[in-house]
C-alpha cells in the first residue's frame, strides 16, 4: 500500500491504493472483469487464484477503504449487511453483545432473527447513557456494538469513553456509515472494529451496494479474510470500482451534506409541524458538544424530525415534496425522505427498539439549499 501516514484525508480519498497501472499508465485503477487466474505451475501464480478470494479491483479499494480510517487492514463485501453477518461470525455460540438502542432495522433482524438462533446473547442499551453500558457488561461479552450517530435517532455514542470501560475480551464495534471516514475516525478513538455501508457516503451516488470492514489487529484480519473467502459475500470488481470512483469526492460531498443539513435542520425545528427536530449539529441536541468533539469537520446530512400529528401527518409529508425522493438508503447526492417505522425500521415494530411512528428521516443532498428550503416549504403547507 502506497504510504499515507504523512498525507491527509482529502489526499488519501484520491490517491491510497491507487497507483497508475504499470502496463499502461491508465491513471483510473482497472476493472479487472475476470473470475479466474491462469497459473504458471499449481501454487505458483502472481497473486491471484479466484476472484472470490482476491481481486486487484477489490484489493486497491481495500487499501483506500484502510487509508480512510487510519487502519491498518480492510476488507470489501457485497452489502454493509454482509460486512456486520462476517464481523459477528467472530463469535462463539454463548458470546453476549451489547448493541445500542437505536441501530438499523436490517442490523436488528440480523441479530433478533437470525444470530439468536445460534446461541448469540444481546442486551439492548442507550449507547449515549454510560452507566447503562457500563451496568450491561458481562462476563460474557465479547462485543460493544454501536452506530453513532445512532440510525434513525441520531444519538451519539462517546466512542472514546466506551472504548475505555470495554473489558480487555470485548472487542468495540462502530458502524460508522452515517458520519463517513471523513468526519469520524472511530479507530482513532479506540474502537477495534470499524464497518460502513459503502452503498450511503462513500459511494455516494446511489448507483453500487457494498460493504467494508476496517481493523488494526492482524490475527482479526485475518479471521476476517478466512470468513471473506469462506463465505463469499464480496462484491464485483465494477461494484467496487465504482465505490473508489464515489470516494474521490468524498471530501466536497461530506462539506456540502453537512452545510445543508444544518440549513434545512434549522428551518425544520422553527417550523410548528415539528415537536422535536434531531440534529447533531444543532445547539438543541442534547449531545451537541460531543457531536463538536467527535465529529469536528460536520455534523453530516441525516436529520429526523417528529411529527405533532403523528403517523398519519408523517406518511403525507413523505409522501409531498419532489426534490427530497420519497426513497430507502441514505448518503447519495441527492436529497431523500423516508418515514422508518414502515419503511427502513419496520423489522423493529413491536420490539424494545421500535422507532416513533410519527418521525420522518432526511438524506440531506448536495442540491442547492434554497431549492430543499422551498421543496419542504410547499410539502409542509396545510399539514
Amino acid at each position: 500500500m502506497t504510504n499515507n501516514a504523512n498525507h491527509r484525508i482529502e489526499t488519501i480519498a484520491i490517491h491510497a491504493g491507487q497507483e497508475p497501472d504499470p502496463t499502461t499508465g491508465a491513471i483510473m485503477t482497472p476493472i479487472y472483469q475476470t473470475s479466474t487466474y491462469v497459473q504458471n505451475a499449481p501454487e505458483d501464480h502472481k497473486g491471484y487464484e479466484y476472484s472470490r478470494t482476491d481481486n486487484p479491483t477489490r484489493k486497491a479499494f481495500q487499501e483506500l477503504m484502510a487509508g480512510l480510517e487510519g487502519g491498518q487492514f480492510a476488507l470489501a463485501f457485497a452489502s454493509g449487511m454482509a460486512a456486520i453477518d462476517s464481523v459477528m461470525r467472530l463469535l462463539n455460540p454463548g458470546d453476549h453483545t451489547i448493541v445500542g438502542n437505536d441501530v438499523y432495522g436490517g442490523t436488528f433482524r440480523l441479530f433478533d432473527k437470525i444470530l439468536s438462533r445460534y446461541g448469540l446473547t444481546f442486551t439492548y442499551v442507550n449507547p449515549a447513557n454510560l452507566d447503562e453500558v457500563q451496568a450491561a457488561i458481562q462476563p460474557a461479552t465479547k462485543m460493544i456494538w454501536l452506530e453513532t450517530p445512532t440510525n434513525p435517532n441520531l444519538a451519539l455514542a462517546d466512542i472514546q469513553a466506551i472504548a475505555a470501560m470495554a473489558p480487555d475480551h470485548a472487542w468495540v464495534a462502530v458502524d460508522n456509515t452515517f458520519a463517513s471516514p471523513y468526519l469520524q475516525q472511530p479507530l482513532a478513538l479506540g474502537a477495534d472494529i470499524v464497518v460502513h455501508s459503502t452503498t450511503k457516503y462513500l459511494g455516494g451516488h446511489s448507483d453500487v451496494v457494498g460493504g467494508a470492514v476496517v481493523v488494526n489487529d492482524e490475527a482479526m484480519y485475518q479471521q476476517l479474510k478466512f470468513l471473506q473467502n469462506a463465505i463469499g459475500a464480496v462484491p464485483g470488481p465494477q461494484d467496487v470500482w465504482l465505490t473508489m470512483r464515489g470516494i474521490k469526492t468524498l471530501h466536497l460531498r461530506m462539506d456540502r451534506h453537512s452545510q445543508n443539513a444544518l440549513q434545512v435542520a434549522q428551518f425544520l425545528a422553527d417550523h410548528p409541524a415539528f415537536s422535536e427536530v434531531i440534529y447533531p449539529g444543532l445547539d438543541t441536541h442534547p449531545q451537541h458538544q460531543l457531536a463538536l468533539r467527535q465529529m469536528p469537520r460536520g455534523q453530516g446530512g441525516m436529520i429526523s424530525g417528529i411529527m405533532h400529528g403523528g403517523p398519519g401527518v408523517a406518511r403525507k409529508l413523505a409522501s409531498r415534496t419532489k426534490l427530497f425522493a420519497l426513497a430507502e438508503s441514505l448518503g447519495g447526492v441527492e436529497s431523500l425522505i423516508e418515514h422508518p417505522f414502515s419503511m427502513t425500521h419496520a423489522s423493529t415494530a413491536n420490539s424494545p427498539i421500535a422507532c416513533n411512528p410519527g418521525l420522518v428521516r432526511f438524506s440531506v443532498g448536495v442540491e442547492n439549499v434554497d431549492d430543499l428550503i422551498e421543496d419542504l416549504q410547499q410539502a409542509l403547507h396545510g399539514l
